[in-house]
């Protein structure tokens, strides 16, 4: 096989493929890229079994091929050419021997038969949606950040998307607190239910353009979706079983209410983080009185306190939160104001929009005044 890449293209292409490469495995072939040069195309796939990612790179091809490079290596390798306007060359022999070469740099590195290589799953095409790939990138970024992406329990550590004719719901949580996006798509998609691995999901969102007019389809099979968008497929396994009841846990009753500036009580809470370490459990106390909200924190560190003027409707109420829950939320709403909802100091709390677009629940913590 010999190729000839532009440096920047094949790097990019790289750098989209190896996010598939496992940290860990006891199976070398699953650490390699393959390249495969077939039918005038070039293709570049890396595949965990789990998780995996092919994209079409520009090149020219001199000789077809398929070879499996070290991924880690190849694409350090090719980071450090020179580039510019200079070809790098990729050649390998019948032992798949591997030349990367550009200007006076030369590398000779080991590779491996390409058949060795587990190609990714079929999917049938025939059951899925479409959304810009805007959507879909913030509809993850504005979730996934309460999935419980460390926990032993898979549930949470996933994103689950379900579909209903034009609306769509992402959800994600980890036992304190379940953020909610609802998006309206472009047509009725009928009905469908995934639950996507939170790391994966969040890998496939970096991927994504802030274009909204590029789009991106998604296949749904009984364990795997397909992600379709430019020249790049992904490919993941579901997570099985049945998701958590969400519309059980969430409760839309409320005792009083709280309309307040979202970058000013953001940056009161910010303030009090920086007293907090997560270890600490030390939560954040909201004093909430005659349209005022009093903010008190309190650590080994010092304390602080602030006065946050809020529209209030309801009786007056004090309750107290982890800081970092409630900045978490608030960093993902875009709206100027937000609307707090709150019925006592052990019942959850939750941010809403008049539209719904967006809905973020944090349960309360036990404090001492």
């Amino acid at each position: 096989m010999k190729l000839e890449f532009n440096k920047d293209q094949l790097l990019n292409a790289l750098n989209t493929v190896t996010r598939a490469i496992p940290t860990r495995t006891t199976n070398p072939i699953l650490e390699c890229v393959l390249f495969e040069a077939a039918d005038h195309e070039i293709r570049l796939t890396a595949n965990d079994t789990e998780f995996g990612i092919e994209t079409v790179v520009d090149g020219t091809i001199a000789e077809e091929g398929k070879l499996a490079i070290e991924a880690k290596l190849c694409q350090e390798i090719v980071r450090k050419l020179e580039g510019g306007d200079s070809p790098v060359v990729i050649e390998s022999d019948e032992t798949f021997l591997t030349t990367i070469r550009c200007e006076d740099a030369v590398f000779k590195i080991p590779g491996r038969d390409g058949e060795e290589f587990a190609y990714l799953p079929e999917i049938d095409r025939s059951h899925y949606i479409s959304m810009s790939q805007f959507t879909l990138k913030q509809a993850v970024q504005k979730t996934i950040f309460s999935a419980a992406l460390n926990d032993s329990n898979r549930m949470m550590g996933g994103l689950f998307l379900e579909v209903n004719g034009e609306k769509a719901r992402f959800v994600a949580l980890d036992g304190h607190r379940i953020a909610v996006q609802n998006v309206t798509l472009r047509e009725d998609y009928g009905s469908a239910k995934a639950i996507i691995p939170g790391r994966t999901i969040s890998e496939i969102s970096k991927l994504m353009t802030d274009d909204n007019e590029k789009e991106v389809v998604l296949f749904f099979s009984e364990n795997q979706v397909l992600f379709s968008f430019d020249r790049t497929v992904i490919v993941t396994r579901l997570i099985e079983g049945e998701y958590f009841n969400i519309d059980r846990m969430i409760s839309k009753s409320y005792e009083t209410k709280v309309t307040v500036s979202r970058s000013r009580f953001l940056s009161d809470v910010e303030r009090a983080v920086i007293l907090i370490k997560e270890s600490d459990h030390k939560p954040v106390i909201l004093d909430i009185q005659s349209g005022e909200i009093r903010l008190q924190a309190k650590s080994a560190f010092g304390s602080m306190n602030s006065r946050l003027q809020c529209e209030q409707a309801g009786r007056d109420l004090m309750i107290a939160f982890n800081p970092r829950y409630l900045a978490d939320a608030l960093r993902n709403i875009d709206d100027d104001t937000v609307a707090m909802y709150m019925t006592n100091a052990r019942a959850p709390m939750y941010f809403c929009d008049d539209r719904e677009s967006y809905f973020y629940l944090i349960l309360p913590v036990n404090f001492v005044v």
